[in-house]
């Protein structure tokens, strides 16, 4: 089998495999002996960055992983996630203090571990002071019960506040992101990826494939069984416009004109940028993950380069004028409330 190469996480961190193992799907498509065989295949190309989150199938990602890697601690660098609701906690989910330390020790609870290697804010929450976040952290930081910390789906300018709010607090930095980024949609590169290479922070990207498009899969419109055919909310926030399907085709299109895997310059072209130290894949099955494994090993040039990232602008998606509606932009507010133009 092919192995995987490894890659400074951050400054001075350890090193991490370049694919990152998602979790999503154990205990949820994927039951516990599918997971198994996942994770020995993983672990034999040389894998070693496990990701799961508290919220995946419930806690049962979680606890799947706290049996299956029982006695790996040594070799296993693991991150969890903390915001979204779980059914222990009876909220909305968010990062109040008392929340995040409550969620903390269910997580090692669920992972039968007595640390988490790094803690990822799984998305931002508006309602609680920055300061609070942090000092909640460097509190588990201190206690033992967490490594590192870092954060996915916040906005690049609170980057830098939590930096600030670190150093005048005199907690840990932020080792690790986790951003959307795939290469037709290229928003991050504005001020996201920039500010983490600044700040000497990891980048973990998530979704290369832009939830299956960039597989070619919908040359023919939408297959059974796939996200666009059940109508899969995020997908078609996101991903399922004409002009990205048309491109993703493209793309698609010269990778099999040069005999391999739209899958396989779809990871490299993310793997290629400097700033990226490992980017998180989540297979369904052993012959997926097999498959992620054997296409980061494909050759990449400097056409493929060329000719990707020639398909969409840096900084923009294909759809002119397009914004995450989960993420709306608000730096408009005026007294007739209005926030967003266009």
């Amino acid at each position: 089998m092919a192995k995987l190469e490894r890659r400074r996480l951050f400054e001075s961190g350890p090193e991490v495999s370049n694919l990152c193992l998602g979790t999503m799907m154990f205990g949820d498509q994927t039951d516990e002996a599918e997971s198994a065989r996942i994770l020995d295949a993983y672990f034999e190309a040389g894998g070693n960055f496990i990701d799961t989150a508290d919220t995946y199938a419930k806690g049962e990602s979680e606890k799947i992983l706290g049996r299956l890697l029982k006695g790996r601690s040594g070799d296993c660098f693991l991150a969890t996630k903390v915001g979204n609701p779980v059914p222990e906690i009876a909220d909305d989910g968010g990062l109040a203090p008392e929340r995040i330390l409550r969620a903390a020790d269910l997580s090692l609870e669920r992972l039968d571990r007595t640390t988490i290697d790094l803690y990822y804010l799984h998305l931002d929450d508006d309602r609680v002071p920055l300061d609070e976040i942090i000092s909640t952290l460097g509190r588990l930081i201190g206690e033992g019960k967490v490594r590192h910390w870092g954060f996915s789906n916040f906005r690049p300018w609170k980057i830098a506040e939590m930096i600030r709010i670190c150093d005048k607090l005199g907690v840990a930095r932020p080792v690790a992101a986790q951003p959307y980024y795939h290469m037709l949609n290229r928003v991050v590169e504005t001020d996201y990826i920039p500010a983490c290479r600044h700040f000497g922070i990891g980048i973990v990207s998530y979704s290369p494939l832009a939830r299956g498009v960039l597989t070619g899969k919908y040359r023919g419109g939408a297959p059974e069984g796939s996200r666009g055919a059940r109508g899969d909310a995020r997908i078609l926030e996101t991903e399922f416009f004409p002009r990205t399907i048309e491109l993703a085709n493209q793309a698609a299109d010269h990778a099999e004109q040069s005999g391999r895997s739209p899958v396989a310059l779809a990871l490299n072209w993310v793997l290629a940028n400097d700033a990226v130290s490992s980017v998180l894949i989540g297979p369904r099955t052993l012959s997926q993950v097999e498959a992620y494994i054997s296409a980061v090993n494909t050759d990449y040039t400097a056409a493929d380069e060329e000719f990707l990232s020639g398909l969409c602008a840096t900084g923009h998606t294909p759809v002119p004028g397009h914004n995450d509606p989960r993420y709306p932009i608000d730096g408009r507010r005026t007294p007739f409330g209005s926030k967003a133009g266009g």
